[in-house]
């Protein structure tokens, strides 16, 4: 029983969460405080476990052969079965069975054995000290170092972490814990990857007729536009769409009042961690902000929604025209997309997993895969994605056909 007890401490001490521990000792429990306190001194509570064990052990050899030579006599046979019957004993009773007990409900059987293992730690301290001044010696001989870092000081890494939240599937609800898991994605992600492409952005010309600045304000999905003169690269500052409203009802509403309601744009660097770009963006009052690469020219927009999408999820609101929130399969297994659309986008959308450390839109993937500017009807294979380019203008691929895959990526 006594052997029993060492080993059930052993396996239980070393199988607890320590997390879970830590919570218990901040709401007041006794007995997680204790179990800290010990597993603090990992190698003093190791020490006295194992001394005690042994001891017992050899005590019990020692026990079991002489009453095995009082009762039946000192002869071979004796002594082999005595040997025999005592090792099973404390495989079966002292070992085996403590340990599976131990571990597989730790943190009860931790906190009740550490009741007896705190005044054994402390009283035993000075046969421990002895004990290990000779194995550090032994170490010091061996020229190996002593690794003095106990387990639980030692901080859980974000991989460590991001597999305890995959793990903990019945304790966090499954929108909190993809929450969590987005927040670890942020990390390696740009405001390239979320931003909307220059190409796609909706943007006022100051060149153009008033008449012309009303249809596309009356008709503009967005709250904030960008207003550029004669070339999208020359922005000179962001509309309200709401202040252009007002400008109209007064029957104000001209090339100088209009520049008048401008603000001054935001603009941040191409490559900006996606993380950071949402501290500035808090730091700065900023919602909109225009990606430039390192020439000055536009490479895209990005805007605080893009960011916060990547963290809860897409939003229900979408422009007019845009069929990102229709991105299903046919029921003949195929979809025609835009050459335009972001990959992260397709990927999240269609559970495929198209190359994301490359081109950012599937028609930089073509490109980037075919290494030249393809005609229409041209198929690929890409992730085990068949795609077929329907549509080519210019230097751009404007729709293509994606099949849905035999043989998922993921599996």
């Amino acid at each position: 029983m006594i052997s029993g007890f060492f080993s059930i401490s052993e396996t239980s001490m070393m199988a607890v969460n320590r997390y879970r521990l830590r919570h218990l000792a901040q709401q007041g429990r006794s007995g997680a405080r204790r179990v800290l306190a010990l597993l603090n001194q990992t190698d003093r509570l190791l020490a006295t476990i194992l001394l005690g064990n042994n001891l017992v052990n050899a005590a019990l050899t020692a026990l079991v052969t002489a009453l095995a030579i009082q009762s039946f006599g000192n002869n071979d046979s004796v002594l082999a079965v005595a040997t025999g019957l005592v090792a099973l004993a404390i495989i079966i009773f002292a070992e085996i069975t403590p340990k599976i007990l131990g571990a597989s409900r730790p943190e009860p059987i931790a906190m009740a054995t550490s009741l007896v293992l705190t005044p054994l730690v402390r009283y035993g301290y000075p046969l421990v000290v002895i004990v290990n001044g000779m194995v550090s010696g032994l170490i010091r001989v061996m020229g190996l170092r002593k690794l003095t870092e106990s387990p639980q000081q030692q901080a859980m890494s974000p991989q460590e972490l991001r597999t305890a939240i995959l793990e903990s599937t019945r304790l966090i609800p499954a929108k909190h814990r993809s929450i969590m898991l987005n927040l670890f994605d942020i990390e390696d992600l740009t405001v390239n990857d979320v931003m909307v492409p220059r190409g796609r952005i909706e943007a006022l010309d100051l060149e153009s007729e008033p008449a012309a600045l009303i249809d596309q304000l009356t008709t503009c999905f967005h709250n904030k536009l960008p207003v550029f003169e004669g070339d999208l690269h020359n922005i000179v500052g962001i509309l309200h769409v709401r202040k252009a409203m007002a400008l109209l009802s007064r029957d104000e509403f001209n090339h100088e009042s209009l520049r008048e309601a401008l603000t001054e744009p935001y603009f941040v660097p191409s490559g900006t961690p996606l993380f950071t770009q949402l501290q500035y963006f808090q730091e700065n009052k900023q919602r909109i902000g225009l990606v430039v690469d390192e020439y000055g020219e536009i490479d895209g927009l990005v805007t605080l929604e893009d960011i916060i999408e990547e963290l809860v999820g897409e939003f229900t609101t979408q422009a007019p025209g845009d069929q990102s929130l229709g991105l299903r399969w046919e029921e003949d297994g195929s979809i025609i997309v835009d050459g335009t659309a972001p990959i992260r986008e397709l990927n999240r959308r269609l559970g495929i997993q198209l190359p994301i450390d490359g081109a950012r839109t599937l028609n930089g993937l073509l490109l980037e895969t075919l290494e030249d500017l393809p005609d229409a009807h041209v198929s690929v294979k890409i992730a085990e994605v068949p795609m077929e380019i329907l549509q080519t203008q210019g230097r751009l691929i404007r729709r293509v056909r994606l099949s849905r895959p035999k043989i998922r990526p993921d599996q």
